[in-house]
């Protein structure tokens, strides 16, 4: 069977929303994973539940590697946390991928030093969805993984972001952009400028650079794949998650200090929701770290049992899709020269 490996530790909430989502998952859609953690206490909460028992195995990890630890000291020392026995149950095959909602540096450094970088690839990027107005969904590249990026890197986020796209969402042309401080060609650092250049000459869908307000919709010049350097993601990611909860806080606050807001609210339950729903992180799972040679999806630290079983769902997709294979097909073994331009 193809098992995803799940770090079942290493989140904010503890072990019970890792649990409760692995069941889920297994239940909905008999996806087989490995909770990775302590064996005592995962086996003592899977009692708790009905499940086909032969699709969810318990792998002994009696570490974890905390947030504010070096990641890459701490995978290189601490074998037995329960991140870096994920990355090695995918090393040895006998699981498809993995998921961590735990240390992001980890999830990286536990990726490269056990499943290794696919050959040609400069530099592994998360690619975070978020949603747009339009109902699509937007894959930022790169979100976090790199602070400091090269022209070349941007070039290969792009065509890893728009495989993804491809591949995973069913966007058949991606439209890719740099995202960038104003509209025009020569606007931007000298990052984005010479990446902008080479992606011009390529034979994808590149229109150019956007702006921050064109990143959600709602403006004729929306793009499918929103490329930048991690520095500039991350922030882009986090500043997104905080205006959204911060939005619905003070829409919150101003139902319930009004009485004919209430009676509002109460006809328009179904389209808050269904808003709610679209902004909701937990829908997606998390965000997969393209370029490495296997499956590795990285969560929010406070993922619940929805997060889990989605990035299961995400994380089994992205496998059964030969993502990384294909990824692989569009660099040759030698970094920086395309394939389909030899």
């Amino acid at each position: 069977m193809f098992y995803v490996a799940v770090d079942a530790m290493s989140g904010d909430l503890g072990p019970r929303p890792a649990i409760e989502g692995t069941v889920q998952a297994v239940r909905e859609w008999n996806i087989p994973v490995i909770l990775v953690g302590n064996e005592e206490i995962l086996t003592r909460e899977l009692k708790k539940y009905e499940y086909d028992k032969d699709l969810i195995i318990v792998e002994n990890a009696t570490d974890v590697i905390r947030m504010d630890e070096s990641p890459s000291k701490a995978v290189k020392e601490r074998t037995n946390a329960s991140v870096v026995v994920c990355a090695n149950l995918v090393k040895k095959g006998e699981a498809i991928g993995f998921f961590s909602p735990g240390n992001t540096g980890a999830s990286m450094a536990a990726a490269l030093f056990y499943i290794g970088r696919i050959p040609g690839v400069h530099r592994p990027c998360i690619a975070s969805p978020i949603p747009r107005e339009d109902g699509g969904t937007t894959i930022l590249v790169d979100s976090g993984a790199n602070v400091d990026s090269k022209p070349e890197w941007l070039v290969q986020f792009a065509l890893m972001g728009s495989l993804y796209a491809k591949e995973m969402f069913g966007i058949s042309n991606p439209r890719v952009a740099i995202l960038s401080n104003g509209e025009e060609n020569k606007k931007g650092n000298v990052v984005s400028v010479q990446a902008a250049e080479q992606l011009a000459k390529l034979p994808i869908n590149f229109i150019g650079n956007i702006e921050g307000r064109d990143l959600y919709g709602g403006t004729p010049r929306y793009a499918d794949v929103v490329v930048c350097d991690g520095f500039v993601g991350n922030v882009v990611l986090k500043a997104t998650e905080g205006l959204a909860s911060t939005i619905f806080r003070i829409l919150l606050k101003g139902i319930e200090d009004s009485p004919l807001a209430k009676t509002g609210a109460f006809f328009l339950k179904p389209v808050l929701n269904e808003i709610r729903k679209r902004m909701d992180y937990s829908e997606y799972g998390g965000a997969p770290l393209l370029g490495v040679n296997g499956a590795c999806l990285i969560g929010h630290g406070s993922s619940n049992a929805k997060a889990f079983k989605n990035a299961i769902r995400v994380c089994y997709d992205y496998a059964e899709k030969q993502i990384s294979y294909k990824i692989q097909e569009l660099f040759p073994k030698k970094p920086g020269i395309f394939k389909f331009l030899d």
